[in-house]
């Protein structure tokens, strides 16, 4: 009977406290994070996430790496006896949701910028956006002789040699591979710290020089050479119908429309694309999975013209399928899709945000398992409540335990968001461990579930219109049962 069980169990990670190391790049927290990790494990908690920011690491200088305090960090995981979720983090933590500290990227990379600002993602207005190099620069030898890809791939290949014995003994088993602000993968459409409110729908962000002359060149190449980059889809904080862009009859249902959308979307995935390739030819044969996050945009997801998702780069309509191309060009890879928002019910939200996290999240995890993906999950807000947990646990396994082996579905796992002393204490860590139980199908904590192989070559690339050819039509997702077989 147990098991039959274990093919229900779902691992739980908790993320660790973004300021875990310093701004300067130390690890002095030590008893403090021992005696935490020592909580989780008594909860049965399975492992850990950590940001590992390049901004951190390559702060001295070009191909200058600092690991110390990571290594020691690792240590203490490796000691506590949890494994350990590595995020590749190559953008800025600061002006994002719960960015409690500033790190930027290297001051030597932005120092690129004074002279060339396009390398950064840019508004129609011209505002740049400092989190995150723009995907134009991917493949523009501008850093120092390096292109944007090869002092991410350098990066990571620093990494792997420094953290060998980490990889070795099993303890990092999963690789976060970062592509965008916050991490995820997508375009910086919503920042606060451009003034940006909840639920604005956002901007189209590729109006750097190097965006710009990819899309003029791609329109020639259509036949099309008067088409422009869209003038017309508003500011961050309009309601869809406000621009001509998202309105009923807008520019996005038109030809040229499409085209754009079209291609800004695909640039989001190729640019997915490239830098999983180089992971995993860094990471061949070590006993990792690689990872990407999207991000969980369920605000306009109830209207027609799903502005918000838009503009973030997910080209996701009531009749096209914006994540099922993702999790396409993901199975080259192998990789794992890791969503957010697992703990939203619809009910939670505002109604002029016409927002349905539930629906989205049933949407992209659908998509995912269609194209036999693992397929994992965080949550976008803390929260330390029963519903909250229970909304996780139905998503986890939308149609419930099966005693008699794996389930319909399952998630490949969980990250709560994430470790603080406020998790820890009372009532919510009593809640917390049952849900960690829950999670775990009732069964003891389980170091082997769910073992993983050495990382194999990522296969041929899948040609960009076998992706979008996946777009459509668009399937209705798997059935979701209303609440969860197993409540905390």
């Amino acid at each position: 009977m147990a098991g039959n069980m274990l093919a229900n169990y779902v691992q739980v990670y908790v993320m660790l406290p973004l300021d875990v190391i310093t701004v300067d790049n130390t690890f002095e927290k030590a008893d403090e994070i021992r005696a935490q990790l020592k909580k989780l494990t008594e909860a049965g908690v399975d492992g850990v996430m950590i940001d590992v920011w390049w901004g951190l690491v390559e702060a001295k200088g070009p191909g200058e790496y600092d690991w110390t305090a990571y290594k020691q960090l690792f240590k203490v995981v490796q000691e506590a006896g949890l494994k350990l979720q590595a995020i590749m983090s190559c953008h800025q933590c600061g002006g994002n949701v719960g960015d409690v500290v500033n790190i930027p990227i290297p001051q030597w990379v932005r120092d690129v910028g004074e002279a060339d600002p396009d390398i950064f993602y840019t508004n129609r207005g011209g505002n740049r956006n400092i989190e995150y190099l723009t995907l134009g620069v991917d493949d523009q030898p501008l850093f120092h002789g390096r292109t944007a890809i090869q002092m991410y791939a350098d990066y990571m290949k620093s990494f792997r040699e420094n953290m060998a014995e980490f990889l070795d003994a099993g303890v990092i088993v999963d690789i976060e591979v970062g592509l965008g602000p916050a991490g995820e993968m997508r375009y910086p459409s919503y920042p606060q710290s451009q003034g940006w409110v909840f639920p604005g729908i956002g901007e189209f962000i590729c109006y750097d020089k190097y965006l710009e002359a990819d899309f003029k060149a791609a329109a020639e190449e259509a036949g099309h050479p008067e088409w422009e980059l869209p003038d017309d889809a508003g500011e961050y904080n309009d309601t869809p119908e406000k621009t001509q862009f998202f309105k009923d009859n807008g520019t996005y249902q038109t030809e040229k429309g499409k085209f754009f959308l079209t291609w800004y979307s695909n640039k989001l995935i190729k640019h997915g694309d490239k830098i999983l390739d180089e992971a995993n030819q860094i990471f061949l044969g070590c006993r990792v999975q690689l990872a990407i996050k999207i991000s969980g945009i369920h605000w306009w997801y109830r209207v027609p013209n799903h502005a918000a998702e838009l503009t973030a780069g997910y080209y996701n309509l009531d009749n096209r399928d914006g994540y099922r191309t993702i999790a396409r060009m993901l199975t080259r890879h192998r990789a794992c899709m890791n969503f957010t928002c697992a703990e939203m019910r619809d009910n939670e939200q505002s109604s002029e945000a016409k927002s349905a996290p539930e629906e989205l999240v049933q949407q992209v995890l659908s998509a995912g398992w269609r194209e036999g993906l693992h397929v994992a999950c965080e949550n976008a807000l803390g929260r330390y409540d029963a519903t909250a947990y229970n909304t996780i646990l139905r998503n986890s396994r939308p149609q419930g335990v099966n005693k008699n082996g794996p389930p319909e579905h399952k998630l490949y796992g969980f990250t709560y968001l994430r470790l603080s002393d406020e998790l820890l204490e009372g009532q919510n860590y009593a809640t917390f461990k049952t849900f960690v139980r829950r999670m775990h199908a009732n069964l003891d904590y389980n170091p082997n579930v769910d073992p993983i192989a050495p990382l194999q070559r990522s296969k041929p690339e899948i040609p960009i219109e076998d992706i979008v050819d996946v777009a459509e039509p668009k399937l209705e997702p798997f059935s979701f049962n209303k609440n969860t077989d197993l409540p905390v």
